[in-house]
């Protein structure tokens, strides 16, 4: 049986670069194409989660404190934009994975802070190991908005591995 590889995911090229290098390095250690043309499947067998933690739906009262109504036409078009934006960073992640064949590839979209999903998500599924990016945010950014990648390698009950981008 093959490994259950956790891959957070959301709309930064960092998580695309984590992406293609999991993919690369340690779901599919060969490509495509020279693991067909050996005979070998490569990293078949494994499953990469895509996990993308959606920003939780916020409850806004009729009228919030500045004295601005917020009408239901207005929440329900901001559900539906989260909605939309889980969508398409799901069917990009997916774009980059049907280049890799021979690993499967499953999907999953939760409501919440994204520390917390992804750590539940690699509890819940059972994860041999996560793959997460990593922003690279200097330490005074990183104290002020605090780190994903940071949390999830502390509480995180698996291996981490943080992909970090190239300096270009």
């Amino acid at each position: 049986m093959g490994r259950r590889i956790v891959l957070a995911v959301d709309e930064g090229e960092e998580s695309r670069h984590a992406l293609t290098w999991c993919l690369e390095n340690i779901a599919a250690p060969s490509p495509p194409a020279e693991s067909a043309a050996a005979g070998t499947d490569g990293g078949a067998g494994d499953t990469v989660l895509l996990v993308y933690a959606r920003p939780p739906r916020v409850v806004y009262s009729a009228l919030d404190g500045t004295g601005y109504l917020f009408s239901g036409d207005v929440i329900a078009s901001m559900d539906k934009y989260s909605i939309d934006l889980a969508n398409v960073v799901i069917s990009k992640a997916m774009a980059v994975c049907a280049g890799y064949p021979n690993v499967k590839v499953e999907t999953r979209v939760r409501a919440g802070d994204p520390r917390d999903v992804i750590c539940e998500a690699v509890e819940e599924l059972g994860a041999d190991i996560l793959v997460i990016g990593s922003h690279g945010y200097g330490l005074f950014k990183r104290a002020l908005l605090g780190s994903v990648s940071s949390h999830c390698a502390q509480n995180a009950k698996c291996p981490v591995v943080i992909v970090k981008m190239p300096k270009s």
